[in-house]
């Protein structure tokens, strides 16, 4: 994979190396290896989930001796053999001896049964996640691993956002699911009728502690049927901001989760990505230095077409869409063509990648002004007031200025700017990967040749530049972490 060139959705840095599933275990054999306190935690979570648990152990601590008198449990009392695994849809072992658990995880290895050793990463085929309960409603939260207590905290967080009445929404929109599919038999429409039922009066009722209120309001939704609105296509033009999913909007994240079908430049990051509903649908139109994946044209009646097909169109762009992303052009061709749109704001990459390399844009003491230019060139040349921007007590940064960086140090130098004026260039900007190349507007190109930088970078010049060193807090991975 090229420098610059889009992952796959879903692929990060590190991998995963779980896949997240929930296994039907309801009336079915889970055994557990091992008696004590451990044991205990497994078994009240299978039983939680009705499955017809059996504990193998010479001896039960006294919780799980309670529920074997109980009846709730099966209790083999008598030490772990060959063959105990059989039938099994799930095995746990949970003893203090390390050669009885390798000898279990063996068996369920051999016979295909999923199996977890306590404490022991290396001999499971799962792991158990952090579970928050709103039954029917489970959340699963797993760090792969890496920390169970970070696992635990965001759990504990989540806990709180997540109200008790979700539970009792869930099992209201199963009994009804029947009656919506009859009423709704196109996908497209359900899926939007549900998202009106839980972000309005429904949810707000049941929320509120009025169930018999919600169902009676459900039904009447069901029976009113969705407006003609409902099937009108529509754009959301959104800013992505410069790479770190932290900077994201509130309102970006909404959209991104609702959207049918999303069209990203090259600028988005794959994190950035993973954020988006996983049906939605991907096409990729980014655009290169001298190659254009899909000219403008074109994607103006991409989006179009989408919108007039009934689907929600999510136009997703790097930083803000109406600094350099050509915004302007696509809204005023869906303007013109009666499709419905929204906009919303996204950081752009000089607030950004400023902010991140420790370099503010403006300093009582260096700069009462900012000027944001177009780096591209076009033939070879840029074509700008180089004298304008050469004025003092200025920053100027320039987007998409990778390849012009020696015409940009040539031509400020020649308008009168000094050569030994602070520059910076910051690739890959509030991202993991980012690096910050500070040298002077004269020694710039030399930097940046040596340092191999690449886009996406912004060039940064003026005096706040000299700020960097004693500014900067982002601490970025180094290539080794």
């Amino acid at each position: 994979m090229r420098h610059g060139d889009p992952e796959p959705a879903g692929m990060s840095a590190e991998g995963l190396h779980y896949l997240p599933i929930f296994l039907a275990v309801t009336g079915r054999r889970c055994v557990i290896i091992g008696g004590g306190e451990v044991a205990l935690r497994k078994a009240e979570r299978c039983l939680r989930c009705n499955a017809r648990v059996e504990v193998i152990a010479p001896a039960l601590c006294t919780p799980l001796a309670r529920l074997a008198q109980a009846g709730r449990i099966q209790h083999w009392a008598r030490p772990y053999t060959p063959g105990d695994l059989a039938g099994a849809v799930v095995v746990y072992a949970a003893t203090d001896q390390h050669a009885v658990n390798v000898a279990v995880a063996a068996e369920a290895a051999e016979r295909g049964i999923p199996v977890n050793v306590v404490d022991t990463p290396d001999l499971c085929s799962f792991i158990s996640p952090s579970i928050i309960e709103r039954p029917p409603l489970q959340v699963a939260i797993s760090s792969s691993g890496a920390s169970p207590v970070l696992a635990r905290l965001l759990r504990a967080r989540l806990e709180s956002f997540i109200p008790a009445a979700y539970g009792e929404l869930a099992t209201l929109m199963r009994r009804a699911r029947a009656a919506v599919a009859q009423r709704f038999p196109d996908g497209r429409l359900r899926r939007r009728f549900w998202e009106r039922i839980l972000l309005g009066p429904v949810a707000e009722l049941m929320f509120g502690g009025r169930a018999r209120e919600a169902e009676a309001r459900l039904l009447a939704e069901i029976d009113a049927g969705l407006p003609s609105t409902a099937a009108q296509g529509e754009v959301w033009l959104v800013g992505a901001g410069p790479g770190d999913p932290d900077l994201l909007t509130f309102r970006a994240l909404r959209l991104m989760q609702q959207a049918d079908v999303v069209v990203h430049d090259r600028l988005v990051a794959p994190a950035l990505l993973d954020l988006v509903r996983r049906d939605a649908e991907r096409i990729y139109v980014g655009k290169e230095r001298d190659q254009h994946t899909v000219p403008q044209e074109d994607i103006n009646a991409l989006l179009v077409a989408r919108a007039r097909a009934g689907q929600r169109v999510l136009r997703l762009k790097g930083g803000d869409p109406f600094i350099f992303g050509r915004g302007g052009e696509e809204i005023a061709t869906l303007r013109a063509e009666g499709i419905p749109f929204q906009v919303v704001p996204g950081i752009t990459a000089a607030s950004g990648c400023s902010a991140y390399a420790g370099i503010p844009l403006t300093h009582r003491d260096h700069a009462q002004a900012v000027v944001l230019v177009t780096g591209h060139m076009k033939d070879g040349q840029l074509a700008l007031d180089w004298r304008a921007l050469a004025s003092s007590r200025t920053t100027r940064v320039f987007y998409m200025g990778v390849q012009a960086v020696p015409v940009i140090s040539r031509e400020l130098i020649a308008a009168g700017l000094a050569g030994t004026t602070p520059a910076a260039i910051v690739e890959q900007g509030t991202q993991a990967s980012q690096r910050v190349i500070v040298s002077t507007l004269a020694g710039l190109p030399a930097a940046v040749a040596d340092a191999g930088i690449r886009p996406p970078s912004l060039l940064i010049v003026g005096e706040v530049v000299a700020l960097h060193e004693a500014l900067a807090w982002f601490e970025p991975r180094t290539a080794s972490e």
